[in-house]
């Protein structure tokens, strides 16, 4: 299988680059992962909606370059889909089941995604109500593919 994550920004932090280094190493055996940096930009403090909408396009054409021809798209929208970690793990074999080699995951900018990147996705994932910082998000969807790959083939370690 193929993972692609798609992200708007840069990681700055060096304890998240490590700790996304360490599971992209372990997934090796499973999938082939490759991180893809969209540029985010710059915003506002107090910036007007229609100057959020245009960030979310900006950042949302970047992404769509980035989404390979045929991947199951799937977003990080705070509105999304909450599933277990069993259940991801369940999407994982559904998907390959049905043919779906590639997958592309979405996480946005701090303005969240374009209604074009929300209208390609072929499921729109929630990780909690709560909000994350995208950087430490790109850590935690690293985590819960290594964790759906490790229930998928009954291995230790998801307990």
């Amino acid at each position: 299988m193929k993972i692609d994550i798609i992200a708007v920004g840069k990681i700055k932090e060096k304890y998240l680059k490590m700790g996304i280094q360490e599971y992209q190493k372990r997934l090796q055996s499973y999938a082939k992962v490759q991180v893809f940096e969209v540029p985010d930009e710059k915003t506002l403090e107090g910036g007007s909606q229609r100057e959020i909408d245009i960030i979310r396009e900006k950042e949302g054409r970047g992404i769509l370059k980035k989404i390979p021809e045929g991947a199951v798209v799937i977003v990080l929208a705070i509105e999304g889909k909450m599933l277990s970690s069993e259940a991801l793990a369940e999407t994982f074999r559904e998907y390959g089941l049905r043919g779906n080699s590639h997958m592309a995951f979405i996480i946005g900018g701090s303005m969240g995604l374009s209604a074009k990147v929300l209208s390609r996705s072929d499921l729109r994932l929630s990780f909690s109500k709560m909000t994350f910082p995208h950087q430490l998000m790109r850590l935690i969807l690293v985590e819960q593919i290594y964790r759906s790959f490790k229930i998928l083939k009954n291995e230790p370690y998801h307990k």
